[in-house]
């Protein structure tokens, strides 16, 4: 038998189908009984194959998480989820196992990728429209998937079991206890106990392992699905290329072509990245001796920074979870029209979204730098308690402000409810990114404010 007939019976065998049909309706019965068309519709309009449309970034979370995941299960064969083993395993699996530390730097790397990739990705379902009707839900889905994403960073963070992980992971779960009523009952439960140790390793481990990719599995194919219903990738109802628009091609090769040629590079820039650069490992964890300075993950890197200038209750609770709440219910706002598939909703749209923008990188630092040096809420106000003073009065005065701005574009520049929105998300946006950035490459020693070469003196 050569290689040409086992080719046909592993396609025959997979897609259901005789290969490379040539007849129309042998044709048809290929796309119909196709396993891959499950997942995708049969037929695609032509203008929702242009790259920039999605910049294959919905693609590129699918081929990351499938990285993850296959690297995961190979990393399970030398990884250890014990305290006294977790950290020897590590350094086996690095130096001792054959393309172990290549496979652990794929894992990393995607895994850190994929929050970039899936943020990005909502960014581009926002400023393109694509969460009003009939797509409200699939935003929630969405933006499900982007925080079970973070926690299965979060959860693998921890594994390595060093200095890095062990102290950020105790920075994050101690702001847990400042959580009204069920603070401390919380960080208990994620931790396994009161202390970081070994049930906090294993908790984190099932989380990472087990949990995580169950509930990835079966949000994915919904998310797939609820697209796939809703007709597709969203297209503007007024696009210059009408002709072009009303064409309907098959789905294959059309559409998968595209998305294998998306898949390839990522898998290349991943390989090639993970070959360049390490994962991060320092040495054994040591309960005893804190690192300085201690930060939280990258990723939560921006909201240890609030905590520098707000009071725990409100920087690692409140004002986090009033901006939770209001990304998973955007789509339910009220808005003026439907603009589902118009960046930026309009020209006038993104105009303001640019000034929006521009203000947050402006007032965010200048803000950052006067609480550090000049003054603060608590400082100006000592006879208050700290969570009014650094708290509750700062956060209200701040959406306060972000409300007039609200008031201020809708009614002074005459703009639509959906601009106003995009304005204030892009202002919120901006301004987390600002802390995210200072606290990663501007904070050192003791957290005080450093330039990344030298001490701001």
């Amino acid at each position: 038998m050569n290689k040409r007939n086992i080719f046909k019976i592993i396609w025959y065998s997979i897609f259901r189908s005789p290969p490379f049909p040539k007849s129309e309706r042998e044709r048809d019965r290929f796309r119909r009984n196709n396993l891959v068309l499950h997942f995708r519709p049969r037929t695609v309009p032509e203008e929702t194959l242009r790259f920039t449309l999605s910049w294959g970034l919905g693609g590129t979370a699918v081929v990351l998480i499938l990285l993850s995941i296959g690297t995961g299960l190979l990393l399970k064969f030398v990884y250890q989820p014990f305290p006294d083993r977790a950290y020897d395993s590590v350094v086996i699996l690095q130096n001792e196992v054959l393309f172990g530390r290549f496979m652990r730097n794929i894992h990393h790397w995607s895994g850190n990728f994929l929050i970039v990739i899936a943020f990005l990705h909502m960014l581009r379902i926002f400023f393109t429209g694509a969460f009003h009707p009939p797509r409200q839900f699939n935003w929630v889905i969405g933006f499900s998937i982007l925080l079970i994403i973070v926690v299965s960073n979060f959860t693998g963070y921890l594994l390595p079991w060093d200095q890095l992980a062990f102290w950020a992971v105790t920075i994050c779960t101690g702001v847990l206890e400042y959580i009204p009523m069920i603070g401390g009952w919380l960080q208990r439960i994620v931790r396994g106990g009161t202390e970081i140790g070994p049930a906090t390793l294993s908790n984190f481990f099932a989380i990472h392992t087990a949990i995580v990719p169950v509930c990835l599995v079966i949000l994915m194919p919904f998310h797939f699905w609820r697209v796939r219903k809703a007709g597709g990738l969203v297209v503007a109802n007024n696009s210059a290329d009408a002709k072009s628009k009303g064409e309907i091609v098959a789905a294959i090769p059309h559409l998968i072509l595209r998305e294998l040629a998306v898949a390839s590079v990522a898998v290349a820039f991943i390989f090639v990245f993970a070959l360049l650069f390490d994962a991060p490992l320092e040495g054994k964890a040591n309960p005893g001796l804190s690192p300085n300075p201690t930060k939280a993950p990258w990723f939560f890197v921006g909201i240890q920074e609030m905590l520098l200038h707000f009071h725990p209750l409100f920087g690692a609770f409140i004002i986090p979870l009033i901006i939770f709440c209001a990304l998973a219910l955007l789509p339910y706002f009220n808005y003026d029209k439907n603009t589902s598939g118009i960046w930026f909703a309009s020209k006038n749209g993104r105009r303001i979204a640019a000034g929006a923008a521009l203000a947050a990188t402006i007032i965010t630092p200048l803000g950052i730098v006067a609480d550090e040096f000049f003054f603060s809420a608590s400082s100006l106000m000592p006879a208050l308690p700290d969570a009014i003073s650094g708290g509750l009065i700062p956060a209200t005065l701040i959406f306060a402000g972000i409300f007039g701005c609200y008031l201020l574009i809708k009614k002074k520049y005459s703009k639509t409810n959906n601009e106003a929105i995009q304005a204030i998300f892009v202002l919120l946006v901006v301004a987390f990114l600002v802390f995210t950035v200072t606290g990663i490459w501007f904070r050192g020693s003791g957290m005080d404010l450093v330039w990344p070469w030298g001490a701001i003196e």
